[in-house]
């Protein structure tokens, strides 16, 4: 809505470090996450919410020099040594635990944490001289979407900083339809794929019409199909509050096939 607003990106991660490996599975997704900061003013600092870290309390990554946490396996030696050396940003933490705090939402900072691969591929594609400061951002164990939201809601003042907030999951995550031969797997998430997309992007509908079918996601259209847990969804509703203020419909920026099962990308300016 204002061009002094930083855009907000919702980022599908893919699978592990596939999208660093040259699959051939993640070769759009790979291509779409390069590109993304063509269409990005830079950013004076990131900061992620991974779908690979929950904690009780929103936990928000204080290291001056995150280090790398390889949390997959059964991947080539190569996997283990990737090295993602962008500087963490200890006043910016401080900020962040701040404005959840003002609005009544418990906040600590962790020294130790370091960058998981919800964090480090994306920007190893993205950012890949990493030399843009990193803060990342757990997700609350309880799953509450709107908890999420409303975390989203207190950091939106960091976008009037130029700080590019990146919510990092999946729109589809069904670990056993990813490698499923079945055919009907495709349909499913299409049905999920589109009613998110109208969700978010919708002219007709209001913010407090997309609030509410946010919150009762898992009684759309196969949406416990396509999320049996919901981790990987929940980055995109902290994308969603820290939008909501700002920015009333998101744009769909990146729309493909990944095993066979329909994912998104989306990006609010």
């Amino acid at each position: 809505m204002s061009q002094s607003l930083m855009p907000i990106v919702f980022v599908p991660h893919g699978g592990g470090p596939m999208p660093l490996l040259g699959d051939a599975n993640h070769r759009e997704l790979t291509r779409f996450m390069q590109s993304l900061p063509v269409d990005l003013p830079r950013p004076t600092a990131i900061v992620v919410i991974t779908a690979h870290w929950e904690e009780e309390v929103v936990s928000i990554t204080y290291s001056p020099a995150p280090g790398m946490m390889y949390d997959y396996y059964g991947f080539p030696p190569e996997s283990y040594e990737f090295k993602y050396p962008a500087p963490g940003d200890q006043p910016l933490a401080k900020q962040i635990q701040q404005l959840l705090q003002d609005n009544n939402i418990d906040a600590r900072l962790d020294n130790q944490r370091a960058y998981d691969h919800g964090t480090f591929v994306p920007l190893m594609l993205m950012y890949p001289a990493a030399d843009i400061p990193v803060v990342q951002l757990s997700l609350l164990s309880s799953l509450d979407p709107a908890a999420h939201i409303a975390i989203g809601k207190a950091l939106a003042p960091l976008r009037e900083q130029g700080v590019l907030i990146v919510g990092s999951g999946m729109s589809f995550h069904n670990m056993r339809a990813f490698f499923s031969n079945d055919p009907s797997i495709k349909g499913k998430s299409e049905i999920f794929d589109d009613w998110l997309a109208e969700t978010l992007t919708a002219s007709n509908l209001t913010p407090q019409d997309r609030e509410q079918r946010l919150c009762t996601w898992a009684s759309a259209p196969q949406g416990r199909f396509s999320h049996p847990r919901e981790e990987h969804l929940l980055p995109l509703h902290v994308c969603w509050g820290a939008a909501s203020k700002g920015s009333l419909v998101a744009e769909q920026n990146f729309s493909s096939l990944l095993f066979n099962t329909a994912i998104s990308g989306y990006l609010w300016r």
